[in-house]
């Protein structure tokens, strides 16, 4: 990560700044975006940009930049000579205000960054072994729909598992699933997958779409439906899901095995199938 771009410049990492009085500084106002990059190719590219459309509409802005506009920026920022795969990161606040007025400034211009890091090859022993997670309560504010950059709710709750040597929570409201701290959640019930419908109340995942259609393309019943707390704990597998960390297997809940304690055989078939679709935009 040797350049970003800011506000229409391309710079060094180190002399990038924000001014103070930037609305995402002081309120957490605005938006983001976080897309794996495979062999060059943006992984669902389109289906990103759209949910980062949907994410400022919601929040009362319009897009700042064209298709156009963003795919230069995205192709002189990436190493198309790089061995590793990566990840695009791109930020827009409502920009710079005169005075700490929680009003919508008039005519302030958007603050736009984009920057890209190396995405590393996962972890080997995910496979083998899986991962540990918690059930907590969801206390984040009703619009999670809406990837917005004020993530304190969020923050608080992957930290508060990452103390139990969990790691992702897994998320209760009302008895209910929502989602994850920074995941979306899935059930494998009798063969059955499962995972939350789309709400005010959970991300939509770009990751979570595709893990649907693969499971749709190959078979594998699935459905998009509310799932109890109860359902979570008696559940024969429990995978998360996430644009950085792909399709991931959950095997220990609440110190508790899922299953057999190892990842299943329906995660082994969607994790072929998904690595499957990796290769296919490095080719």
């Amino acid at each position: 990560m040797n350049q970003v771009y800011l506000n229409g410049k391309f710079i060094p990492l180190g002399e990038a700044s924000v001014p103070v009085m930037d609305r995402g500084f002081l309120f957490g106002d605005g938006v983001y975006e976080v897309i794996p990059v495979y062999g060059g190719h943006p992984f669902r590219l389109s289906q990103h940009m759209a949910r980062l459309d949907n994410s400022l509409q919601s929040i009362r802005m319009e897009n700042p930049l064209r298709p156009d506009d963003w795919e230069r920026i995205f192709a002189r920022l990436l190493d198309s000579t790089a061995k590793t795969d990566q990840l695009l990161y791109l930020q827009i606040t409502r920009g710079v205000d005169q005075t700490r007025n929680h009003l919508f400034p008039q005519g302030a211009e958007p603050t736009v960054l984009v920057m890209t890091w190396a995405l590393g090859p996962r972890d080997p022993a995910i496979p083998r072994t899986g991962f540990a997670a918690i059930v907590l309560e969801d206390n984040r504010w009703q619009r999670c729909d809406i990837k917005a950059t004020a993530l304190l709710g969020n923050v608080l709750l992957r930290q508060e598992a990452e103390d139990a040597a969990a790691t992702e929570a897994i998320l209760v409201r009302d008895g209910l699933v929502t989602e994850c701290s920074s995941t979306n959640p899935f059930i494998v019930q009798n063969g059955e997958l499962l995972t939350p419908p789309v709400s005010s109340l959970l991300l939509r995942g770009v990751t979570r779409d595709l893990v649907l259609e693969l499971a749709r393309d190959a078979a594998i019943p699935c459905a998009e439906r509310q799932i109890t707390r109860d359902e979570l704990e008696t559940a024969d597998e429990i995978w998360i899901s996430s644009s950085s960390r792909e399709v991931q297997p959950i095997t220990l809940l609440d110190g508790k095995p899922v299953g057999a304690g190892v990842p299943g055989a329906r995660w082994r078939q969607i994790d072929a199938l998904f690595q499957d679709y990796k290769a296919s935009l490095r080719s």
